[in-house]
């Protein structure tokens, strides 16, 4: 890892002091998020650039290829630095290409963290988000089902994905949430109530998809929307994605001009 500045600063998520500006590994897999990348190699150098260049927020999940992402993590920077904070999802299946399906049952959410556990080569996660709210599962269980496991020592702290302000407070109620992640950029542009919420009640926002899934690619466009994001507050860490080698320094530039 180069240097000690990290991009866009810093905010303490999961325990450990991280770039506000992190990486989101959705668009490391081949299309629709299903299987291998196209040029494999591409995606393990363009995982080694993102560290390298100082930022040490990692985003993944179990359902990401499916698989795919966390292998390719492991494969690139296994054993982790340090400071390295990686974020993975569970309660998610993929039955195909571009169909996503919530499922929070508790045997399937303990089964896909010891998944999740062999594939990135860990004995615990350092920050374990309930992927989706499965409506089929009462809120307080699915969360208990990460509780019981961070109880267990195989996760260190429990997120939430996609939430309202007062999903997170049922959640809250069972466990305390480490970080929240929404979908948030200038295609989505208003999570207002659940930025505020999270702000007062002193929980990491974490806007996923903040370039618009790559809708964005002019310089100035990815400027303002990055600086939009990380003007919301000091409690906001986007994670843009990319599969270019190049573009993780387009973007740390876009933070830094």
């Amino acid at each position: 890892m180069t240097g000690g500045t990290r991009p866009a600063g810093t905010l303490a998520i999961a325990g450990k002091t991280v770039s506000r500006l992190g990486f989101g590994t959705m668009r490391l897999t081949g299309p629709g998020t299903w299987g291998d990348p196209p040029d494999t190699d591409r995606a393990l150098r363009l995982l080694h650039t993102v560290v390298d260049e100082g930022i040490t927020h990692l985003d993944t999940a179990d359902a990401y290829g499916p698989h795919t992402a966390e292998h390719l993590i492991r494969r690139a920077l296994w054993p982790y630095p340090e400071e390295l904070l990686i974020a993975t999802k569970v309660g998610m299946v993929r039955p195909a290409r571009n169909v996503w399906k919530p499922l929070g049952r508790p045997e399937f959410l303990r089964a896909t963290v010891e998944q999740c556990l062999r594939r990135l080569g860990v004995d615990r996660l350092d920050l374990c988000y309930l992927h989706r709210v499965d409506p089929a599962v009462p809120l307080p269980e699915q969360v208990g089902t990460l509780a019981e496991l961070q109880q267990e020592g195989k996760i260190a702290h429990v997120g939430l994905s996609k939430v309202a302000p007062e999903q997170i407070d049922t959640a809250s109620s069972v466990v305390k949430v480490a970080a929240v992640q929404n979908k948030l950029s200038a295609a989505v542009p208003d999570d207002t109530a659940t930025v505020e919420h999270c702000r007062v009640r002193g929980i990491p926002y974490v806007p996923y998809a903040p370039l618009g899934s790559g809708l964005l690619t002019q310089a100035e466009d990815l400027r303002k929307a990055l600086r939009r994001l990380l003007g919301l507050g000091d409690h906001v860490a986007p994670i843009p994605g990319t599969s270019s080698v190049a573009h993780p320094r387009e973007l740390l530039r876009a933070t830094s001009d």
